[in-house]
């Protein structure tokens, strides 16, 4: 009889930890979701976000864009962030938000700062939206015509 009440209340206490953890991820994925608005990371990596005041589909987020920026160190592309987050581990995603650069515009300084709570947030809520889209076209170097659409950005102020 013991054996059986002593089972029966580690199947209880493991389904309370399964519990747990989804409301815990269920959490997580709200704050990323909430995140990835408020940071800005829509306006370039969801094509017509900031064009349309943010009204594209949730299904349609951070695919990256087409539409190119181009300034003195060539042309970049917003990366589509559910391709790229699918194929990295929570770990890597933290270790680049820490150590990458990227050319302008990307605030990459922004994710180096970030709190580790909201960058695990942030890729919480990427991976839950699944992969989708398509890569984003290639950078381009200064000199060379982008074939499809390109804000200009203006070159940085001269150093004083």
């Amino acid at each position: 009889m013991k054996s059986i009440l002593r089972t029966t209340l580690s199947a209880i206490a493991v389904l309370l930890g399964v519990a747990s953890a989804h409301a815990d991820d269920g959490a997580l994925i709200e704050r990323g979701r909430y995140i990835a608005r408020i940071a800005g990371c829509n306006d370039c990596h969801t094509a017509g976000y900031a064009m349309s005041g943010g009204q594209v589909p949730e299904q349609d987020w951070l695919t990256g864009d087409a539409v190119g920026w181009r300034g003195p160190w060539g042309t970049t592309y917003p990366t589509n962030l559910r391709l790229s987050m699918a194929v990295m581990s929570e770990q890597q995603w933290l270790e680049a938000a820490r150590t990458q650069t990227a050319r302008p515009p990307m605030p990459w300084f922004a994710l180096r700062d970030m709190a580790e709570d909201d960058l695990r947030a942030l890729y919480r809520f990427v991976r839950s939206l699944g992969p989708a889209g398509q890569p984003a076209p290639a950078y381009l170097p200064p000199g060379q015509e982008p074939a499809g659409v390109a804000i200009i950005f203006p070159a940085p102020p001269p150093s004083r």
